[in-house]
């Protein structure tokens, strides 16, 4: 990849100038000063949080931290995350997590994580929110946009990404049914567990008695699920779960608390409350819950229809 020159496009915003030798001038006496010039580590502490827009990742590297993170902050040499989406907002004042810490170089964002180890960065400046973070080692390139807490959208974020919180919990456990609704086959569903990936994947449920702990849940089905959004409404979203004996279930799913959901089940009128159970911190490499991009999604979800065909 050709890297274009560190803040070239800076020289153009009003937030920061870029290292270039460009002067400027009076009329009266022409006395030429130098343009101010502004570090990198004013650059990427100019925003609060920086969103890992995943989507725009290319190459081949997998770096665990970059694509479990939704948004990556710098701060005095502390590098922060916001790695789970329960609590996101709040937790760290926003920030999310310490993970690590960094170093800058020249042009370089060096990065050790506490987990992932270390790994350095061109910075390339794309526009006055956006930059480039260039891993030459794998040909990766990381774009990410920056934004000040007070005015970034974590509801949002939030429900774009409904089924990462699904993953959050090591089981989901039935607390609630409505008097209202008829008798349907999902009523003796007292677990639920949604396994890691984007988008859907393979979900497992237990008829198990209410108050079992998660290491004792033994789980009779595992199948297909996929969480879709519902047009016009950002909070409410889809979920199906694919079940082959008594064939597919339709929900919407709607978002309680940082631990609660309830699904609407369409075919009977009945609603269900789940509470999250287990809650796993995402830090950790081997913990990771990768936010590959829709290809990829898409191509996954068609591998495990083609594995029930």
């Amino acid at each position: 990849m050709k890297l274009v020159k560190l803040l070239s496009i800076y020289c153009l915003s009003i937030l920061v100038f870029a290292s270039c030798d460009v002067d400027f001038y009076t009329e009266d006496d022409v006395v030429y000063t130098p343009a101010p010039t502004v570090t990198l580590e004013q650059v990427v502490s100019s925003y609060d949080l920086w969103y890992v827009d995943i989507e725009q990742t290319s190459g081949s590297a997998y770096i665990p931290f970059m694509e479990k993170a939704f948004t990556l902050s710098f701060r005095g040499g502390d590098v922060w995350a916001n790695n789970n989406l329960a609590g996101i907002g709040s937790q760290g004042n926003g920030y999310g997590i310490p993970v690590g810490y960094y170093d800058i170089f020249d042009h370089d964002l060096d990065i050790s994580h506490d987990i992932d180890g270390f790994f350095s960065f061109e910075v390339n400046v794309l526009s006055s929110n956006s930059i480039e973070l260039y891993y030459r080692p794998g040909n990766t390139s990381f774009i990410l946009k920056g934004y000040q807490r007070s005015t970034f959208d974590y509801d949002r974020l939030f429900y774009d990404n409904v089924h990462f919180f699904l993953q959050e919990y090591a089981a989901w456990e039935k607390i609630y049914t409505s008097d209202q609704g008829a008798l349907n086959e999902f009523d003796a569903e007292n677990f639920l567990q949604f396994l890691p990936a984007s988008g859907g994947g393979n979900f497992k449920s237990s008829q198990d008695h209410n108050g079992t702990s998660v290491a004792n849940v033994y789980w009779d089905y595992t199948g297909i699920y996929d969480v879709e959004n519902v047009s016009g409404d950002p909070y409410l979203k889809y979920l199906t779960l694919d079940y082959d004996y008594f064939s597919n279930e339709y929900f919407e799913l709607t978002i309680i608390n940082d631990n609660t959901i309830e699904l609407y089940h369409q075919a009977s009128g009945t609603v269900y409350r789940f509470r999250g159970k287990g809650y796993i911190q995402y830090k950790a490499a081997e913990e990771g819950k990768p936010r590959v991009k829709e290809a990829l999604i898409a191509k996954q979800i068609e591998e495990l229809k083609a594995l029930k065909s």
